[in-house]
């Protein structure tokens, strides 16, 4: 019977250990599983943080907007009056994190002025548009053209241009707008235009908002239908410009990173003589009540970010001073311009 003993302990010791072989698993599955929820929780409220520093961020730059449309940045003002000489929130420069709550938040703000108008531009503009693209003249003559006919109110086509009759024989066919572009992405709608040249630089260099007031003046009128804005103008915008070069264009955008142009013949002795008589009629620095706000919140080390981005009209007549014209959730936040500072000296800009 001793054999049948010593076989009876030896299952006892293997049930045994498969039970607490089967225990380990069982707990080693529970606590990854519970660790994997609180990484998840802890990262949904630090995205959440982030969500709502950013949008901190953004009204916060709203708030400065307006303030400047009220009460306007004095030229060469005095640097012993403290108030009068405050670094006031400029378009397209590098604004460093502000500290906010348990985070910190970053903005970015452009001015649609900087970009053409598809529903004022005239002729002149609209080519200067797509001179920095590989285009040939055809192509590019048949894309103006139809821009040209899709806003218009009559049904007779261009040279180079389309009515409803060449619409209408698409494989999805549409009618022509006949009246203002409602959006920069319409621009696709129109004949000769491809997506790879959209979305390749085109998109960020086009706009469909413009400002009533402005066209009541007739020189402010030819101001948007003829030029973009030197202090708001994009790297893309700047060296579709006729002389332009890639030097050229990073030293204006150096200039600006400082300061703004306040006036158009300050470029002069960054681009020189040739280059200036050749864009200072395309060049303005007229700005429009739109702006695009982009704002970045962070939270703990800066793993965790969010971005949201708005395009507003300051606008006085409205209840709260400005509308919200566009608003984008989950805005990009990667790249050089989103990195964090290392130094928390460098933790300022919208402050104050």
């Amino acid at each position: 019977m001793r054999p049948v003993i010593g076989n009876e302990r030896g299952i006892a010791l293997f049930l045994v250990l498969w039970v607490l072989a089967l225990l380990t698993v069982i707990v080693g599955e529970f606590c990854y599983t519970m660790r994997t929820e609180v990484n998840i929780t802890r990262n949904f409220k630090e995205e959440t943080e982030a969500y709502y520093i950013a949008g901190a961020g953004l009204n916060r730059a709203i708030v400065e907007l307006i303030r400047n449309e009220k009460i306007p940045q004095k030229v060469n003002a005095p640097e012993s009056d403290e108030e009068e000489a405050e670094e006031r929130l400029r378009i397209n420069t590098d604004i460093p994190f502000v500290p906010f709550g348990r985070g910190r938040f970053k903005v970015r703000v452009a001015n649609e002025s900087g970009k053409i108008n598809l529903n004022t531009a005239n002729i002149r503009l609209l080519r200067v548009m797509l001179s920095g693209f590989d285009l040939e003249d055809e192509e590019r003559d048949v894309i103006v053209d139809s821009i040209l006919d899709w806003r218009d109110k009559d049904h007779l086509h261009r040279v180079n241009g389309a009515e409803d009759e060449y619409y209408r024989l698409l494989p999805e066919p549409y009618e022509c707008r006949d009246g203002d572009f409602r959006s920069a992405g319409e621009l696709l709608l129109v004949k000769g235009m491809k997506p790879e040249l959209f979305y390749g630089g085109l998109e960020d260099i086009v706009t469909v908002y413009k400002d009533d007031e402005v066209l009541k003046s007739k020189k402010k009128k030819k101001t948007l239908a003829s030029e973009v804005n030197i202090n708001a103008a994009t790297y893309t915008m700047l060296i579709s410009l006729p002389g332009m070069t890639e030097d050229l264009v990073r030293a204006i955008i150096d200039y600006r990173k400082a300061r703004d142009f306040k006036s158009v013949s300050e470029i002069l002795d960054i681009v020189g003589a040739e280059v200036y008589n050749s864009v200072k009629s395309y060049l303005t620095i007229q700005t429009l009540p739109y702006y695009t706000v982009t704002s970045v919140g962070v939270t703990g080390d800066g793993k965790t970010r969010r971005g949201v981005e708005a395009l507003v009209k300051i606008d006085a007549k409205a209840k709260k001073g400005y509308r919200i014209i566009r608003w984008l959730d989950d805005a990009p936040v990667t790249g050089s311009l989103w990195q964090i500072e290392q130094s928390d000296g460098e933790s300022q800009g919208l402050e104050g």
